[in-house]
Order: structure tokens, then C-alpha cells, then sequence
């Protein structure tokens, strides 16, 4: 297993702990300590898992609401533990992480890995549909740009005079 991999399964370990024994701050950094402990010979970079909790948690909020819009049907607290955390996490790295460090379409694709071998039959068609769904809406980053200076491009070339 791939160590950023390895270190997303650990984070993702650690937020569902946390999730399930009622989201207590003080229990937070004593579960992801002992996680990493354990998984600690495959685990090349501690402290990205340690980011990657962190910044979950810091943003819970906005990520919670931000599942609520993309998943309407589906109530937080209705979605499995391991659903949630998953979309958590990919939320984090898509939304709030560095685009040049993990792509968004990196980000997706490690998500759904994690709901496939966490999750039930179809959490990653889940996790694919949400995570898809607000990838679309924030768009591919600089692509605009490309489109209005392909545009701009177009509008400057003038026809050819008869």
C-alpha cells in the first residue's frame, strides 16, 4: 500500500474512532497517536495524517454543510460512519488542501479507494457521486481562465475580406 495511501486509511481509522465515541476534541489527538504508533512501519509522513485530521476537523463545519447541500437526500447523521469520514477527508483535500500537493482528481480517487475497502457495497459509488457532484460546481481550477483567453483568442482573428 502506497504510503499517502496508507496515511489517508489511518486518518480515516482515527476520524471514524472519534466520530463514533461522540466527536470529543480531548480523545482526538490520543486516537491519531495511537494509530500512527500502530501502523508506524508503513507510515513514511506522521505528520500529514496529523494535517489531514487537523484540517477535518478545523473545517468540520463548512465539509458537514457542504455534504448536506451535495447529498440532500442523505442526513449527516443517517450517512455510515465511514461514508462520512471518507467524504470528509476528500472534502478536506479538494476543497481546502494544496492543489499542487494532491490533485482534485487525485483526491476523488483516493476517497473512493477508502470507501471501497472501508465502507459498504456501494459507498463508493457514494462517496464518487458526492464528491463528483462538488467538484462540478467549483470547477476545474484555471480552466475558466483558459476558456476566456481561448475566447479572446478566437474574437481577435478577424475573417479574411472578400
Amino acid at each position: 500500500m502506497a504510503s499517502r495511501h496508507l496515511s489517508r486509511s489511518v486518518a480515516m481509522q482515527s476520524l471514524y474512532e472519534w466520530d463514533f465515541k461522540g466527536s470529543k476534541s480531548e480523545d482526538l489527538a490520543d486516537i491519531v497517536g495511537r494509530n500512527i504508533e500502530e501502523f508506524a512501519s508503513g507510515v513514511d509522513d506522521p505528520t500529514f495524517i496529523v494535517e489531514l485530521v487537523q484540517g477535518v476537523v478545523k473545517n468540520l463545519e463548512k465539509i458537514n454543510t457542504i455534504i448536506e447541500k451535495a447529498a440532500p437526500q442523505w442526513p449527516l447523521d443517517q450517512i455510515a460512519i465511514v461514508d462520512r469520514n471518507v467524504l470528509r477527508i476528500g472534502l478536506y483535500e479538494l476543497l481546502f488542501g494544496s492543489r499542487d500537493e494532491v490533485p482534485p482528481k487525485v483526491a476523488i480517487n483516493e476517497a473512493i479507494e477508502l470507501a471501497k475497502s472501508f465502507g459498504g457495497d456501494s459507498s463508493g459509488k457514494f462517496v464518487n457521486g458526492v464528491l463528483g457532484t462538488v467538484y462540478r460546481e467549483i470547477g476545474e481550477p484555471g480552466k475558466d481562465d483558459v476558456i476566456k483567453d481561448k475566447k479572446e483568442e478566437d474574437e481577435s482573428i478577424e475573417p479574411n475580406e472578400k
